[in-house]
């Protein structure tokens, strides 16, 4: 696949191999360990490896529900349709202290931006989509590119995975093998038995079978859709790179073994509250937080979500509320 480079800003290589990019006032560089932000009031560094991983989930998800926030400083708002990228706008010290900037860009340019930046960031042997243990390192110098994997397709499903014409099973066939901490996990697939003159009309799959064989992690798949019901599992493992600020409610359904999750007032990131969700355990992430995953071994997770473009604006205006259930 070709990364789109449409209206990227970007410099030469320096002395790592890295290109430097530039989002209007912003300045992005990165050396052998270290991601460097610049805007016209601050500066900000990360380290290279979770920068690389939370890009990775930004662009893939076409910036995602509400926030993304790369950590306590950077980070996007998807406004669907355009995209502000922030520092220090939700974090309350750099609000206070005047240091926090705020931009919009439409979407197809900072996502251009960003891709390229991913694609050229990211060497050969590191994937930023896996599991520290499934992949290389993203520090030193500059060394090739992995561009299969930083614009890997994200599933879809149209109706459901499984069902003719939309989104096939995996197997070890498709490159899908089990994962090592999945081996376990029993590969049956569903018998059907359909009523007379619904053959062929009638599908099911196995859910725990087809995350067993995910090859990435803090990815959700959409693999059913019901309306703008989306059922979005994923496999995690490690911590998910990005805290998310929520613009709508979302469920979890703890599917397997254990994720701890610390939740945080979406606009000052004060602590609201800190999780821990067994198999069976049910959640949901009210509207105004964000917040962070971790999870020591993979963990299977269904995450529930409710794609309605209205429901930012019917929660802004009051006429829905940030909370999913009133006792």
């Amino acid at each position: 696949m070709s990364v789109q480079t449409l209206d990227v800003k970007s410099s030469g290589p320096n002395e790592h191999g890295y290109r430097s990019f530039s989002l209007g006032e912003v300045t992005f560089s990165r050396d052998e360990y270290f991601v460097y932000v610049k805007w016209p009031t601050g500066r900000h560094v990360m380290s290279a490896d979770a920068f690389l991983r939370s890009l990775q989930r930004d662009v893939a998800w076409e910036f995602f529900y509400g926030i993304v926030n790369f950590d306590g400083v950077i980070g996007t708002v998807n406004h669907y349709g355009t995209v502000d990228l922030f520092a220090g706008r939700y974090n309350d010290a750099y609000r206070k202290a005047e240091l926090d900037h705020v931009e919009n860009f439409p979407t197809p340019r900072i996502k251009g931006t960003f891709a390229a930046m991913l694609d050229d960031w990211t060497s050969a042997t590191f994937d930023p989509f896996a599991s520290p243990h499934e992949t290389g390192t993203a520090f030193g110098p500059k060394a090739g590119s992995n561009t299969a994997a930083v614009t890997r397709r994200r599933v879809t499903a149209k109706r459901m995975v499984g069902v003719p014409g939309d989104e096939p099973l995996r197997s070890d066939a498709t490159g899908h093998p089990i994962n090592r901490h999945f081996l376990d996990v029993p590969q049956d697939e569903p018998t059907i038995l359909a009523e007379p003159g619904f053959e062929g009309q009638v599908c099911a799959f196995s859910l725990f079978a087809y995350l067993s064989r995910s090859n990435v992690t803090w990815n959700p798949s959409v693999v059913s859709v019901c309306k703008n019901s989306l059922y979005c599992p994923t496999t995690e493992e490690y911590i998910l790179p990005i805290i998310h600020g929520n613009d709508r409610v979302e469920w979890f359904v703890q599917l397997s073994d254990e994720i701890y999750w610390d939740v945080e007032d979406r606009d000052t990131g004060a602590v609201r509250a800190k999780v821990v969700m067994k198999p069976g355990d049910v959640a949901a992430m009210p509207a105004d937080i964000r917040h962070q995953g971790y999870s020591p071994k993979r963990a299977m997770l269904l995450v529930w979500e409710n794609g309605s473009p209205d429901i930012p604006a019917l929660i802004a205006s009051g006429k829905a509320p940030t909370n999913p259930v009133s006792f």
